[in-house]
């Protein structure tokens, strides 16, 4: 075993050591969808977005929030706190060096949101009958690119933030913007044109239409596909840029 799977092994195992992270980043998601889904009139075509059920639309955008919860709440906080701590100062004299930290801790973040979408997927299916992805390909696609740019965001927030406190503060009123122009509140097809246009442009939103696309059978647009490349370049340069390592 390679020494980033070791460390990451052992990140992902103080991970779970703390119930409110496996509740914030983990179980939230998934529960919300059941909430969501015991709305009857959730489970029901609805005309204004498209004749769709609104559940079906949703489904992405839990998937998007799961990732979006661990790369704005999680990672910059604990990576600050490294840093505050000394964590990051006393590893680069090691032959690890604090780098491979981080590609642990993107790698733990990663993974742990493929579990997570996974289990969003099966409740969907095994409970509301929406259907799986119908461009898997496409879908993998999405959920790679939507992690990307959340992440190298996270990593933005970890690099200003003087403490894991204040980064934890920073990535949650990040959070809510964010699932707000994902459509957690008011579905994009229902969104008005203005918007919706808004939304196409954050990462999130660009995200979530990318996913539903994929989930419906076709392919992300070409637009979404920008939004969310430029979002990890831009942040994930900026990040590089800014971090500091104590």
């Amino acid at each position: 075993m390679s020494a980033l799977l070791r460390l990451t092994a052992v990140e992902t195992k103080l991970f779970f050591r703390e119930p409110l992270n496996v509740l914030f980043a983990l179980a939230i998601p998934p529960i919300l969808l059941v909430v969501l889904g015991a709305i009857p009139a959730f489970r029901e075509p609805d005309a204004d977005v498209g004749g769709l059920r609104v559940i079906d639309l949703y489904a992405p955008i839990v998937v998007a929030m799961g990732i979006t919860m661990l790369a704005l709440t999680t990672l910059p906080q604990e990576f600050a706190t490294y840093r505050e701590k000394g964590i990051l100062r006393r590893l680069r004299i090691t032959p690890a060096g604090p780098s491979l930290l981080l590609g642990a801790r993107l790698l733990m973040s990663l993974l742990l949101s493929a579990g997570t979408t996974l289990v969003v997927l099966a409740v969907a299916r095994l409970v509301f009958d929406v259907d799986l992805p119908l461009q898997p390909l496409a879908f993998l696609l999405a959920f790679t690119l939507t992690s990307s740019a959340m992440l190298a965001l996270g990593l933005l927030v970890a690099a200003l933030a003087p403490t894991g406190t204040s980064a934890g503060a920073i990535g949650i009123v990040l959070l809510f913007p964010s699932l707000f122009f994902a459509g957690l509140w008011i579905p994009r097809a229902a969104m008005p044109d203005a918007l919706r246009t808004i939304s196409d442009l954050t990462p999130l939103g660009a995200g979530v239409q990318s996913l539903q696309d994929a989930a419906a059978g076709d392919w992300p647009q070409p637009l979404h596909l920008i939004v969310l490349l430029g979002w990890t370049i831009l942040a994930g340069g900026l990040a590089a840029r800014t971090f500091r390592w104590e």
